[in-house]
């Protein structure tokens, strides 16, 4: 993981597929290349599980989160998702994202206001 510094929330991997505004001006602002960015598998199901996506928009998501570096789940995740969600009281996807950011060092990047004033 040489050189990854962040993870990315489900909404900024919207925001970044999607030209948001804030999420590129946090970027920028952060002086962040993608490269430099990671993903939960949570995140990775919200995306490709949205009920209305479409093949194209499925192709253009895959292609984006290839140049990031994928963070699937493990024992230590779980054990610090657990943690988190009973000492926070967050929503079991976004507990096990903080959890993922918190066992790999990485910033959390998130527009979820609620989540971050958890973190």
């Amino acid at each position: 993981m040489s050189g990854v510094s962040y993870l990315l929330d489900t909404n900024i991997v919207i925001g970044l597929y999607s030209r948001n505004s804030d999420v590129l001006d946090l970027l920028s602002t952060k002086l962040i290349r993608i490269n430099q960015c990671a993903y939960s598998s949570i995140t990775r199901i919200e995306l490709l599980s949205y009920p209305d996506l479409t093949a194209i928009d499925k192709n253009i998501i895959e292609s984006l989160l290839t140049k990031m570096t994928y963070l699937p789940i493990n024992s230590e995740v779980e054990d610090e998702a657990i943690k988190f969600r009973l000492s926070r009281k967050t929503k079991l996807p976004d507990s096990i994202i903080a959890a993922t950011a918190k066992h790999y060092q990485l910033e959390l990047l998130t527009l979820d206001k609620k989540l971050a004033s958890k973190l």
